[in-house]
């Protein structure tokens, strides 16, 4: 189905005395996985719920392939949303279940077996058609869930946490048929969660979202490797951040820091004097014999084992802990207490704005 891009603009929810989300601009190709992400509190559920008509904005607009669509009611908008409960109808086949929606347009009864039917096999569930949702695991509800929301044809797909009540391993699998999915339907699908590695896997593009703003819009390798903010750095994954002293300018866009006594290079802008946040994921750092070229001197603190790597965190000269990231079988090499170079190579660092640092929440 053509179309299904979403556009937000100055968009603004308020409750009471509480905004939760605080004048957003974010554009949705048609077609897109995108994904809305960021802690419990952030506003990313609000920002959906008004995508839907669910919630009526405070201030600014929603548009869906450039129609004002902000008051207009839910079942008046080409979208369809799929929550984190299912909600079935347990006294009800799949088939059944899958067919409620077609109640309400106007199709034939052969038709609406015929949609049925194809969304059961989109979301390969045909053999399940007679069963009750008791019947069925936990993944199993989830893809009638969505074969319920497609049936419909929506333009847009909305899903608010819908792998959020399953455990790990399904959840894996799942985020691969999902992205697979949305690629064979080709509609939008806009996608609330707080697992990084959810976004990760399967966004075409992400928003940061945090204390009702957007932090950052980018793909997932944009937003991991080139983080805006702290925040960013912090919520995406493990980020090691180190706060340190601003030289200067220098070629490439690349700015000189003082880290202890060392002078080293990183990515990013920062004006002489200043006081910014230098960012390196723990696979990114390298740990080499002492007085290595461009390594800092760090003493090991202990080892964290993750199973096929572990983590070697070591004390800075700034008395910051940082991590590397190393095979496991390597890991017996490094002692307490030991000191070791630490190689922070330019094209591994990222040098953001100085900041407060939010702390990771669950939700």
């Amino acid at each position: 189905m053509r179309g299904g891009a979403v556009e937000l603009r100055g968009l603004t929810k308020s409750y009471g005395e509480v905004t939760a989300v605080r004048g957003i601009d974010i554009s949705i190709e048609a077609g897109e996985f995108f994904s809305l992400l960021g802690p419990s509190g952030c506003g990313k559920t609000s920002t959906l719920r008004m995508i839907a008509g669910f919630e009526e904005a405070t201030a600014g607009a929603v548009l869906l392939d450039g129609q004002d669509v902000t008051h207009v009611p839910p079942n008046e908008r080409p979208v369809n949303t799929v929550f984190q409960n299912y909600a079935l109808f347990p006294f009800m086949s799949v088939a059944d279940n899958v067919a409620f929606g077609l109640k309400y347009v106007d199709v034939t009864k052969d038709e609406a077996r015929r949609k049925v039917g194809e969304a059961l096999e989109r979301v390969r569930l045909g053999q399940y058609a007679k069963r009750k949702p008791a019947q069925l695991s936990g993944g199993q509800q989830q893809r009638v869930a969505l074969a319920r929301a497609l049936v419909l044809g929506p333009k847009v797909l909305l899903l608010d946490e819908p792998l959020g009540a399953l455990d790990a391993k399904l959840r894996k699998t799942l985020q691969i048929e999902l992205k697979s999915l949305q690629e064979s339907v080709g509609i939008t699908f806009v996608y609330v969660t707080h697992d990084q590695e959810e976004a990760l896997t399967m966004s075409d593009r992400i928003a940061v979202m945090a204390e009702g703003l957007v932090e950052q819009i980018g793909s997932p390798t944009d937003v991991y490797e080139r983080p805006a903010t702290a925040y960013v750095a912090d919520f995406l994954g493990s980020a090691n951040v180190l706060h340190v002293e601003v030289v200067g300018p220098v070629a490439d866009g690349r700015t000189a820091v003082r880290i202890g006594g060392t002078v080293v290079e990183a990515e990013g802008p920062g004006a002489s004097g200043d006081h910014g946040t230098l960012v390196i994921r723990p696979e990114r750092v390298r740990l080499v014999p002492l007085e290595s070229h461009h390594s800092v001197v760090a003493t090991i603190e202990r080892t964290v084992y993750l199973g096929a790597m572990s983590d070697v965190v070591v004390t800075m000269p700034t008395g910051e802990l940082l991590s590397a990231r190393v095979a496991s079988e390597d890991a017996g090499g490094f002692l307490r207490g030991e000191q070791v170079g630490v190689l922070l190579r330019p094209e591994a660092m990222r040098l953001v704005p100085a900041g407060a640092l939010l702390v990771n929440s669950e939700e």
